[in-house]
C-alpha cells in the first residue's frame, strides 16, 4: 500500500469484540503516523473513550484505566492468530485490496471456528 525505506509496508487497524473476534478492519500506509487516523476523536464520536496511555512528555493528560488496559490482550491475541496465516504474515499480496480481502477471509474463518466450538 505504501512504500517506505524498507519496501512495501502496510498497517492493519483492527477492532475486536469481547471474545477477541474482529468486527472492524482497515489498512493504512506503514510509514503514516497512527495519529493521522484520529483514533481518539473517532472513539469519542461513537460515544466511547480511548483507553490509550499518554506519553510521559505529553502536556495534556487523558483518562486512563489500568484495569481496562488489561483487555488489550484481546487485540494482541487476534494479531497473534493472524500471524499463523503465512500468506498474511509475509504479505504475499502486493495490492492492498487483495491483502485486506485475505485478512477478512481469515477473520471469517475465526468467527466460524469460534461459533462451531461453542455450539
Amino acid at each position: 500500500m505504501g512504500r517506505s525505506r524498507g519496501g512495501l509496508t502496510t498497517k492493519i487497524h483492527a477492532l475486536v469484540d469481547g471474545r477477541g473476534l474482529p468486527v472492524g478492519l482497515h489498512l493504512s500506509e506503514g510509514q503514516a503516523s497512527d495519529c493521522r487516523e484520529a483514533i481518539r476523536a473517532r472513539i469519542e464520536s461513537n460515544g466511547g473513550f480511548a483507553n490509550i496511555p499518554a506519553k510521559r512528555n505529553r502536556r495534556k493528560g487523558f483518562a486512563f484505566s489500568a484495569f481496562l488496559y488489561r483487555y488489550r490482550n484481546l487485540i494482541e491475541r487476534f494479531f497473534g492468530k493472524l500471524k499463523h496465516a503465512r500468506g498474511l504474515a509475509t504479505r504475499y499480496d502486493k495490492r492492498a485490496d487483495n491483502f485486506l480481502a485475505a485478512i477478512k477471509l481469515f477473520s471469517a474463518r475465526l468467527w466460524i471456528a469460534t461459533n462451531e466450538s461453542t455450539a
